[in-house]
């Protein structure tokens, strides 16, 4: 008998010797008065057993059966599930085989089987904890994972993710490549869903951020105002940028990675995907809608901090590769080491020695831009380089070698007496 069960039949005694009132026992036992009463009836029959539950020794009535335990051992002892833990081992038994077990039994059936062993995670150090901000789209965390997420059962590597701070709603693409191209291709796919978001949180990858000159203060850098791609991109649709300068700034994208590179990749084993296009079907149809339905919060309980796409915002021609030419005298410009003419209908006074907007769209098309309007262009077509003249080949006969040889052993003969020339 232990001694909270000591404790307790010593106020059950004191109840039924009349030395306090059943009302006063109820208080000490945390419990009502009717059960107090229900307790001293029950002492009359079992004496100071009555405060031993009634099934010590003996097996719950929720236990589960022997015939579970073996039949979800042998599932987690297959090929593809050999790495799974008790968390996710369980969500999947109940999802795939319909076994209900809590994830503790589970892991101690693991641990007994030798399945699962208990580890201690390392100490890591604290970092300055950061409230999540209140709306819907106020700020996303925006990164890219580099990992074998087919464990080489296909070449995908790269998983761009965004998530919401305030409510760890989720959404993003597999790629061929951490580029500009596919990021803005998943941010694109981001606003036809939701609009535009306040803020990105991203870190100072090149994609990001430009990186400083040498000796270049933080000052310096913020008036230079330099941008990249995608933040030209990101100011034009009025989106507020943050740049990290540390990982754990952005800990709730680092964090859902690590779940990802556990859970994202046991899942696509199970699902048998082997190309980008099965990954991302496996992304939009299965994963995501999982993702925000177990570890996000409600998006209706939030306020929609984000803002419509107007029409004169078009994305085509703002999620795209941007550059500036100077027209030539003769109406052309270069770009990409190609002469382009602007055509005779589009030329205007004025236009000389100003400046356009060249833009290659994400399906590659090429379009000009000039003070609002697009030109028609096409592409310079030079004329066949002439072919050079054939020179009459130099006759070197008389100096062959290219040098005369007629004093050849001049010095070598004896010359006269001086006497003998002044005689003469």
């Amino acid at each position: 008998m232990s001694q909270e069960e000591r404790d307790q039949l010593h106020w059950l005694k004191q109840a039924k010797d009349g030395l306090i009132s059943q009302r006063k026992a109820a208080e000490k036992l945390d419990v009502t008065d009717r059960w107090v009463r229900k307790l001293l009836a029950r002492m009359e029959r079992q004496g100071d057993a009555v405060v031993v539950h009634g099934l010590r020794g003996r097996p719950s009535n929720r236990k589960l059966s022997e015939d579970t335990k073996r039949q979800a051992l042998a599932i987690l002892k297959q090929p593809d599930w050999h790495d799974f833990g008790p968390t996710f081992g369980a969500e999947q038994l109940r999802k795939q085989h319909h076994l209900q077990v809590g994830k503790e039994t589970l892991r101690g059936w693991m641990i007994e089987a030798g399945l699962w062993r208990i580890q201690t995670r390392p100490s890591q150090a604290v970092h300055a904890w950061r409230a999540r901000r209140s709306g819907f789209g106020e700020l996303v965390q925006w990164d890219t994972s580099e990992h074998d997420w087919l464990e080489g059962r296909g070449p995908v590597r790269y998983l761009v993710r965004m998530i919401d701070d305030a409510t760890s709603w989720s959404w993003g693409r597999f790629v061929e490549s951490d580029g500009t191209r596919q990021n803005m291709g998943v941010l694109w796919e981001y606003l036809e869903r939701n609009g535009r978001m306040v803020d990105v949180y991203t870190d100072r990858h090149s994609l990001f951020a430009v990186t400083p000159r040498s000796g270049e203060s933080r000052e310096e850098q913020r008036q230079a105002d330099r941008l990249t791609q995608l933040g030209r991109a990101l100011r034009e649709l009025g989106i507020g940028s943050i740049l990290a300068y540390s990982p754990q700034a952005k800990g709730r994208i680092e964090r859902s990675f690590r779940t990802a590179q556990d859970r994202l990749v046991k899942q696509l084993r199970m699902a048998k995907a082997c190309t980008l296009e099965e990954a991302n079907v496996f992304l939009e149809q299965e994963y995501w809608p999982e993702w925000n339905a177990h570890f996000a919060l409600p998006v209706a309980d939030f306020p929609n901090h984000h803002r419509e796409l107007t029409p004169h915002l078009d994305l085509p021609a703002i999620l795209c590769h941007v550059e500036e030419r100077v027209i030539g005298n003769d109406y052309t410009f270069s770009f990409a080491g190609q002469r382009y003419q602007i055509a005779r209908a589009a030329v205007q006074a004025g236009m000389r020695r100003q400046r356009v907007r060249v833009e290659v769209r994400l399906d590659g098309e090429l379009k000009v831009q000039y003070q609002g309007r697009y030109l028609e262009i096409q592409e310079c077509v030079l004329a066949s380089a002439p072919q050079p003249k054939l020179s009459k080949p130099v006759r070197k006969a008389h100096n062959a070698g290219g040098r005369s040889s007629w004093m050849q052993g001049f010095f070598d003969r004896p010359s006269p007496p001086i006497w003998k020339c002044l005689a003469d």
